[in-house]
């Protein structure tokens, strides 16, 4: 099953210590098959969010929703289990020092 790992940014006052090395949990999630894709995300500064609203499309600057944490990157986990992906989420540095949000994709074959 796939799931989207949203990488969060968030201001933490004291981050937990011993975060591993990026470059070596994309290394090693990526030979497993366990890692299908991702990337880093520009500034939320850049962000464009698109309404309709009114019969006419609106489009403001910034995030997507008023938060206090920013995305900062997403990855597309192939996983057996979400016990699986949330394992993998735990491994990612950023859960040292951010946050590590976990959605398994929709099941389609429930339908809409």
């Amino acid at each position: 099953m796939k799931y989207l790992m949203t990488v969060l940014v968030e201001k933490v006052d004291e981050p937990a210590a011993g975060a591993p090395d990026i470059e070596r949990w994309v290394e090693e999630h990526d030979a497993s098959g366990e890692r299908f894709f991702g990337d880093r995300l520009a500034e939320a500064s850049q962000a464009k969010t698109v309404r309709i609203r009114k019969g006419g499309r609106l489009v403001t600057d910034g995030p997507f929703a008023e938060a206090h944490e920013a995305i900062a990157g997403f990855d597309i986990l192939e996983c057996d289990s979400l016990e699986q992906a949330l394992d993998i989420a735990a491994a990612h540095p950023m859960a040292w020092g951010g946050a590590i949000e976990v959605r398994p994709f929709y099941d389609w074959s429930n339908g809409w």
